[in-house]
């Protein structure tokens, strides 16, 4: 049998089991009132309910066709080769709908001969026979399914791969007719072990909830090359294949759904429309509206002065009063300078403590009537710049005096003045206005000097 007659021959057999098993599972669909209601299963499966509800654990038979080539091709040491027979046992337990793991076993038969090379002898072999037997573990995964507008899917398609070993015992007739059995010191059968990576891929038919029809093709590759009992020094490897049928059989009550034809996207549309699950949103609605509320009543600013109802200390003040943080009109002594409201302290440096940051107490009313005359002339913008006296590196007093200018525009901004109307521009050690080398002038220095703009 030359390679196209077997493909032509498998694939013509795959098709006929495929329409069968298609008949048979669509025929086994057919759902009553409550099912459509609710995912797919003998009984309604909760929303939310974990794998716990399901039967995973199944076990299967299979029996095929095998062949000591594969059809993604690559090189043979005999010229024909034929096809013998296989078969195998299975154990899977479902993770989850898409992906379950398998541990397999299998046996059977690999043959091939000669027949094309001259007079049927080609490296003093005629033909070979092998049995073999492998156990491997194999993951499975369920990649697509012809029936997502289903309650419950009857077809899925699955590739798998995994890993394991494989014992075989090559039986060789050599070029003079006599037998070659590989054999050990005692005259029994040796047996070979190689390690053995099979890569497949089939379909799955639901002929009831815990029965199903499995066809399948699987290229098994080895770790060595003399599977059929002769090593020609190929840099490939051996490789077989094996085409199967099998039934496999889900273990558990009744009264649970099998995890394989559990259909994820009605079980989506059930969470979504899940009586608990959308009091829980409705519910969250309406605490996220008593945040907003929350959120707007601290905005709150019911005499418009630019300090909000939680903050102001003066509420109901007149409108057009010029205040200071804390919502309170300034007191008496504030002189008119341009049409505006203005203190006298307005504008005059802040000063602060050696290598720190934080603002002084006795730099509230300044910044204070910054902050009022900023907000009762709403176009003016401001530059704050920081300065630092010469201790310490020029790297570290340029973050001292960026964290100084900064400070400011904090106090400023949380006394309701917008914060894109201040800008920070920090010196450092540079442009001082009096001696470093004394006390008395560093104290100057360390400072933030207000540039309106």
């Amino acid at each position: 049998m030359n390679y196209s007659t077997l493909k032509k021959t498998v694939a013509l057999s795959v098709a006929s089991l495929m329409a069968v098993g298609m008949v048979k599972a669509q025929t086994s669909t057919t759902t009553t009132t409550t099912d459509t209601m609710k995912t797919s299963g003998t009984t309604t499966a909760k929303v939310f309910g974990g794998r716990g509800q399901y039967n995973t654990w199944s076990l299967g038979i299979n029996g095929g066709v095998t062949a000591p080539v594969v059809a993604t091709g690559g090189s043979n040491d005999y010229t024909n080769w034929k096809a013998s027979y296989g078969y195998g046992a299975s154990l899977r337990w479902q993770v989850a709908h898409s992906f379950g793991i398998e541990g397999d076993f299998h046996g059977g038969k690999l043959e091939g001969n000669n027949k094309d090379a001259l007079n049927g002898i080609r490296d003093d072999r005629q033909s070979f026979s092998t049995k073999f037997y492998s156990g491997t573990i194999t993951g499975v995964v369920n990649v697509a399914t012809i029936d997502y507008l289903r309650r419950k899917n009857a077809i899925n398609f699955f590739v798998t791969a995994g890993a394991g070993l494989v014992w075989y015992n090559p039986t060789m007739v050599l070029g003079n007719g006599t037998n070659f059995v590989y054999q050990n010191a005692d005259g029994s059968n040796h047996y070979v072990k190689s390690l053995v990576i099979p890569v497949g891929v089939g379909v799955k038919f639901r002929l009831a909830d815990a029965w199903a029809l499995n066809l399948g093709y699987t290229e098994n590759f080895t770790d060595d090359d003399i599977l059929d009992g002769l090593n020609r020094g190929y840099p490939s490897k051996d490789k077989y294949s094996y085409g199967y049928a099998g039934l496999e059989y889900t273990f558990g009550p009744k009264s649970k759904a099998n995890l394989d034809w559990v259909n994820p996207v009605a079980m989506m549309y059930d969470e979504l429309y899940d009586a608990a699950l959308r009091q829980e949103v409705e519910a969250l609605k309406g605490r996220v509206t008593n945040v907003e509320n929350a959120v707007n009543d601290l905005k709150k600013d019911s005499d418009g002065d630019g300090v909000s109802d939680q903050f102001d200390k003066c509420p109901n003040t007149p409108a057009g009063t010029v205040v200071d943080g804390a919502g309170c009109p300034l007191k008496k002594d504030t002189v008119m300078v341009g049409g505006a409201a203005q203190a006298p302290a307005a504008y005059t440096n802040i000063q602060f403590d050696f290598d720190s940051s934080v603002l002084r107490t006795s730099s509230y009313p300044t910044l204070d009537a910054v902050s009022a005359d900023l907000r009762a002339n709403t176009a003016k913008k401001l530059q704050l710049d920081g300065f630092a006296s010469s201790e310490g590196t020029a790297a570290h007093n340029m973050r001292l005096s960026k964290d100084r200018a900064n400070s400011v525009k904090t106090y400023l901004v949380n006394s309701g003045v917008e914060a894109k109307r201040v800008t920070v521009k920090a010196f450092g050690e540079t442009k001082p206005i009096a001696d470093n080398s004394t006390e008395e002038g560093r104290v100057q220095n360390r400072r933030v000097e207000f540039e309106q703009k």
